[in-house]
């Protein structure tokens, strides 16, 4: 089975495993039916994106798909948009 089928670009998910245990980021891209690149707009940038085992991932029932449909347009997604609505998103969840 392929673990990436339930996984969006603008998916939000938490890590459970490496240094960063615990932070949320967003997926930036799917790289493969192991790995992703994901970013949260402060340790990890839009130039500078995590790779990550999706085994290592807790998948959160949020998504963001404006995220998805402009993720080539820097001007709308920027690295401080991106703290903003995990910010949120992390608020909303305590």
């Amino acid at each position: 089975m392929d673990l990436t089928d339930k996984l969006i670009v603008g998916q939000v998910v938490k890590s459970r495993a490496g240094r960063d245990r615990g932070r949320t980021f967003l997926i930036y891209e799917i790289l493969d039916e192991d790995f992703v690149l994901v970013v949260d707009g402060d340790l990890r940038k839009l130039k500078n994106p995590k790779k990550k085992n999706i085994k290592h991932l807790i998948v959160l029932n949020k998504s963001f798909p404006d995220f998805r449909e402009n993720e080539g347009n820097q001007s709308i997604f920027n690295d401080s948009y991106i703290r903003k609505i995990l910010d949120a998103f992390n608020k909303e969840n305590l």
